[in-house]
């Protein structure tokens, strides 16, 4: 099949290599967000799947919106059998998805009908799933509620953040996608619609959701850091200032430290903090304004008196 390939950030280049390298499909265009400024000097960068595009000769289309009757009247000319899509980051109107005649059809890291949305791997670990996976499905104007052509499955590691997860599903769903568009081309895969039960909606993560409550027990302190790495990053407040917490484990067996939610205990190689059950141990914070730093490091630096908290407002 001739492909328009949707896609923006860097997780939905494996599915494009897939298909680029596939045999018995052409990927003549990619479709992806407009360049973003980014970095430190905030410069117009192009996206990753973009960039990826280019390095292989694919014509690239970067819409400001995909109603646009520009790229409309673009994508009509290219007239593609089918586009797949891998986060690419806008909703697309029915008159694109009337162009191709075997539709849309989008690469979504979750089984659904489960975490319908933006945030589908993140809400899988803040919600202490043990298996997850991803779909393929035919886009419809709903959200994410299109008929399923397949599924995988992926176990959640008790230690995987968003990022670890999201990197597996990326390459595992890359083969999915491709194994779909085989089966649509040849006509031997047909799409089931999703089951009205057990509908879950994953909503971007923003930041203030990324909070920790130090008063919460350590399972889901320990959720909410993993959840939310890379990003937008498990965060609290220390001296007033902002403390990104990047990786952390449980500490159980440190129980009899008796620290309350939030209490920081330091030694020499760790950083315990006091939760609603049992304490956590940091491994990794990023001061405010400063590089990624090891937990026992920070607090050598910043000389932690004792009964200081982590949470505390100014």
């Amino acid at each position: 099949m001739r492909l328009v390939f949707a896609g923006t950030p860097e997780v939905a280049v494996p599915a494009l290599d897939a298909l680029i390298a596939s045999d018995r499909h052409e990927v003549v265009a990619v479709v992806t967000r407009p360049d973003a400024p980014a970095g430190r000097g905030r410069k117009l960068v192009a996206s990753p799947v973009a960039e990826r595009a280019e390095e292989a000769g694919i014509e690239v289309l970067k819409p400001a919106k995909p109603r646009d009757e520009d790229f409309l009247a673009r994508l009509r000319e290219i007239a593609p059998d089918c586009c797949p899509v891998v986060a690419y980051g806008a909703l697309l109107p029915k008159a694109a998805l009337d162009i191709p005649a075997k539709g849309w059809v989008n690469l979504h890291f979750s089984l659904l009908p489960a975490w319908r949305g933006a945030a589908p791997v993140q809400h899988a670990v803040l919600a202490g799933d043990e298996v997850t996976g991803a779909s393929t499905f035919q886009i419809e104007t709903g959200l994410d509620s299109g008929p399923v052509f397949g599924v995988l499955t992926e176990e959640v590691r008790p230690t995987d953040t968003s990022g670890d997860l999201l990197t597996r599903l990326a390459f595992a769903g890359s083969g999915l996608l491709v194994a779909t568009m085989d089966g649509i081309e040849d006509g031997t895969l047909q799409a089931v619609p999703q089951p009205a039960e057990g509908v879950t909606l994953a909503p971007k993560i923003e930041v203030e959701d990324a909070k920790v409550d130090w008063a919460a027990p350590a399972l889901r302190v320990d959720r909410v850091i993993r959840g939310c790495a890379p990003a937008p990053g498990a965060w609290t407040v220390f001296r007033g200032e902002r403390l990104k917490l990047m990786s952390a484990v449980s500490a159980a067996d440190h129980a009899e430290l008796g620290l309350a939610p939030g209490e920081l205990a330091v030694t020499k190689k760790a950083v315990h903090v006091g939760t609603g059950s049992h304490p956590v141990e940091l491994i990794w914070v990023q001061p405010q304004g400063k590089k990624p730093m090891k937990a026992a490091d920070w607090a050598r630096g910043v000389r932690i008196e004792g009964g200081e908290r982590l949470g505390d407002r100014p």
